[in-house]
């Protein structure tokens, strides 16, 4: 049987629109659950206990849920499961996938935090590690050496031991492209369209504007599940829809020749077949932006503690921007 989930998904995935009576928009979380929280609660997406109370809400995270912050897994597993209770309200939860989820999939771990680590370490995390070291000795002391052939077996232990933290193989185990997190990541849309409005973490660049919509989330979703690497890679690429800065440029062309943000909006909206772009990724922390005579919204406003910006909420009705501030918890604050 073909569920909600699955058309809605797919809908997404095509470009299409499916009609809701409310969308709802927040930013970059990066690891920060008391805010996050807050936010949901502000906005009438869940009750106290963190349960879906948006009915037939559309909610779009627009990326970058991880890293900096201590409480990365929180959050995805928190999206993970609000997917699922929206889905039967008749509601939906988009996750969209920021260049710190792709990052994450790849492993380019430079952002993980000490306590996401600690997050993912259960009772049998110590033998894990000391486990995986005894089954690839052989390579770790080689490559150890190539950088200091003077070092002992011992020391090469310590050190990598030292450069492990308990919880960071199981982290990575999690995030692989086969993994229970990574493959999650893999199906969840780059770019999606509601009800007129264009979501996407970092911006549309003119060099992708005539790419169709499932095009893009089909090649992000590839790059994903093979973990690619390479800087021309769509979800590498400083042009690609999980990096281009272009769009949150002032008024003036931030390179030249780049066209301006309204000439650029002018080309990628029609393409798109929308009306307005809300994008997040480059952060503004006195608050949400919403420019080009409301064609355009700014909602990374550095919601987690760690920037301390603005914890915010976009909300969009008749086809019009609503920005919406919430008091930053105290510590503790959420659990």
């Amino acid at each position: 049987m073909v569920t909600r989930l699955a058309v809605l998904v797919a809908a997404l995935w095509l470009g299409g629109s499916v009609a809701s009576a409310r969308v709802v928009a927040v930013g970059d979380l990066h690891g920060d659950f008391a805010a996050w929280r807050a936010i949901a609660v502000d906005a009438g997406l869940i009750d106290a206990k963190g349960r879906w109370r948006g009915g037939t809400t559309t909610f779009v995270q627009v990326g970058d849920t991880v890293d900096r912050g201590p409480d990365s897994l929180k959050i995805v597993e928190d999206l993970m499961r609000l997917q699922r209770e929206a889905a039967k309200a008749h509601g939906r939860v988009i996750a969209l996938v920021g260049n710190h989820e792709a990052m994450n999939v790849t492993n380019d771990v430079r952002y993980v935090s000490a306590g996401d680590y600690a997050a993912f370490t259960d009772a049998r995390s110590a033998a894990t590690r000391d486990a995986t070291y005894a089954a690839n000795r052989a390579v770790i002391e080689a490559d150890y050496r190539k950088r200091d052939p003077a070092l002992t077996p011992e020391a090469i232990r310590a050190a990598w031991i030292a450069a492990t933290p308990l919880g960071q193989l199981e982290h990575q185990a999690a995030w692989q492209p086969n993994g229970r997190i990574g493959k999650w990541v893999a199906g969840n849309p780059a770019v999606a369209l509601v009800e007129g409005t264009l979501f996407v973490h970092g911006g549309i660049a003119p060099a992708y504007a005539q790419v169709p919509l499932a095009e893009l989330n089909t090649r992000v979703a590839a790059a994903l599940k093979a973990g690619d690497i390479d800087p021309a890679s769509i979800i590498n690429d400083e042009a690609g829809p999980l990096w281009y800065r272009g769009l949150a440029a002032p008024a003036a062309p931030a390179v030249a020749g780049q066209p301006t943000v309204a000439a650029q909006l002018d080309t990628l909206l029609p393409a798109f077949g929308a009306q307005r772009i809300v994008i997040a990724h480059t952060p503004n922390l006195t608050g949400i932006v919403i420019t080009e005579g409301g064609r355009l919204a700014r909602i990374d406003t550095g919601i987690s503690a760690v920037y301390k910006g603005v914890p915010s909420w976009l909300e969009i009705a008749d086809g019009k921007f609503t920005a919406h501030v919430v008091a930053r918890p105290t510590a503790g604050g959420a659990k």
